[in-house]
């Protein structure tokens, strides 16, 4: 809804339990630098950083470290662009964008605002799949870790994700119903506690093998050439920068200026974190090092921290998978409310608790859980496929929406210095974004090779 000044005027006056209003009629923002940067923090540091020693090991010891810190940079950067990009025109009185496709709608406009959308909704929906997938192979893991504590790890304690991942669908059915689950507000703060648990576990366990191995393995060039990037997270990084700047309280100073040290320090802290995941899992292992380190079992003992840790990434995901569905549940209950507007199936809800029921919600919602968990289990390989989304998301929304919406909202002159180093960075990042989409389409064939459907 848009408010005039002098409506937003009045609106900035004391209403009903004598809230303020800020310029746009809505309830007053109050975020800060270290509340936006805690939203970051939680939204990046994922299950993901566990398979950061085996990215490592792809690389070696000088390209891995310095992936890590080039794309961080790139990152930190396109994000400071797209801060910008907050509100059009004056930085701090300008008409709010209150999403990433708000902005690229005020922005750019036309087949790029539908091409953004696309994107979008495909990461999301890879997302959802790959949660399903990670958190079933936690669950399995603490199985595996108890049976590899009773009977040896020379045992080969085999069973199958497929009970978990329909057990995990059926959690995300019932949390489906509830309205705004991502606007719990102890949601953050249990998936920080529960992301800096099994990170910390998985550190901790890294550092006492290299203590242990009495040095640090690994080699220098790494096991093979490989793109050990990690798209799906820094996709994530951007996605959360409008949402967590659309809580930052009013002028002065500039939101855009409060979000690009809110940016500073999240990106500082996710790349220390990372560092230190990924490097001591690999000089624990070098190599050798497992695609997960706690659920890959580079670790056997103490079984009782892996199973804690394995417990704590299914907390996390569980909530995680809800925060990150939400817009595509949004945008198909905007389109079907607009469709049918007199619908009773639509409008017609019934409250239970925190329940809040509809016959399309319910329809919708299941069908869409439903179909990412036939998905998982139908393509037991699909982290590939995950992958390959990544990839070929990662260029668009970080880097060529971020950069061509600054260049519109500034008006960079075409063939300037700023506009040749914007675009000299665009196509480079591009370059990367094919390399990694081809090392993933590989997996995937080679994954075709032996498939098997339901093989779970």
């Amino acid at each position: 809804m848009e408010v005039s000044a002098s409506a937003a005027a009045e609106a900035g006056m004391m209403v009903g339990h004598g809230e303020w209003r800020d310029d746009d009629g809505r309830a007053r923002r109050m975020g800060t630098v270290w509340t936006a940067s805690a939203h970051i923090i939680t939204a990046v540091i994922g299950s993901g950083v566990l398979s950061l020693a085996w990215a490592i090991a792809q690389l070696g010891w000088v390209a891995g470290p310095a992936v890590m810190l080039l794309f961080a940079f790139v990152i930190y950067y396109t994000s400071t662009l797209l801060a910008e990009c907050y509100r059009s025109g004056d930085p701090c009185t300008g008409k709010r964008n209150y999403t990433y496709m708000d902005a690229v709608r005020a922005n750019l406009g036309g087949s790029k605002v539908r091409l953004c959308g696309v994107i979008q909704y495909a990461n999301l929906f890879g997302v959802a799949i790959g949660y399903t997938i990670a958190a079933s192979i936690s669950m399995l893991a603490i199985k595996k870790a108890d049976c590899f504590h009773e009977k040896g790890h020379k045992n080969p304690c085999r069973s199958s994700s497929n009970p978990y991942m329909i057990l995990f669908g059926v959690v995300q059915i019932v949390f489906s119903q509830i309205p705004d689950f991502d606007q719990i507000w102890w949601l953050s703060i249990v998936a920080a506690i529960m992301s800096f648990t099994y990170s910390t576990i998985g550190l901790s366990l890294g550092i006492a093998q290299t203590v242990a191995n009495g040095g640090f393995m690994g080699s220098l060039t790494g096991i093979s050439v490989g793109a050990g990037v990690t798209s799906m997270q820094k996709n994530r990084a951007l996605l959360c920068v409008m949402s967590c700047q659309d809580t930052i309280k009013a002028p002065p100073p500039s939101e855009a200026k409060v979000m690009k040290r809110a940016t500073m320090v999240s990106v500082a802290t996710t790349t220390v974190f990372y560092m230190l995941c990924g490097c001591m899992g690999y000089a624990a292992f070098g190599d050798k090092s497992p695609d997960n380190l706690l659920t890959g079992f580079g670790f056997y003992e103490p079984f009782w921290l892996l199973d804690v840790a394995n417990a704590a990434i299914v907390v996390h995901l569980v909530g995680a998978y809800q925060v990150f569905v939400q817009p595509i549940f949004a945008f198909v209950e905007r389109w079907a409310a607009a469709r049918w507007p007199d619908g009773g199936f639509i409008s017609r809800e019934l409250r239970v608790g925190p329940f809040s029921l509809s016959v399309f919600r319910l329809t919708w919602r299941t069908a869409f859980v439903c179909a990412t968990t036939v998905v998982s289990m139908l393509l037991p390989f699909f982290g590939d496929v995950v992958g390959l989304l990544g990839a070929v998301s990662f260029w668009p929304l970080t880097v060529y929406f971020p950069v061509e919406m600054y260049i519109a909202q500034r008006g960079v002159r075409r063939g300037s210095a700023r506009w040749l180093c914007l675009k000299v960075l665009s196509a480079a990042c591009l370059v990367v974004s094919v390399a990694a989409a081809a090392g993933s389409i590989a997996d995937v064939v080679d994954a075709l090779k032996v498939y098997r459907p339901f093989s779970g």
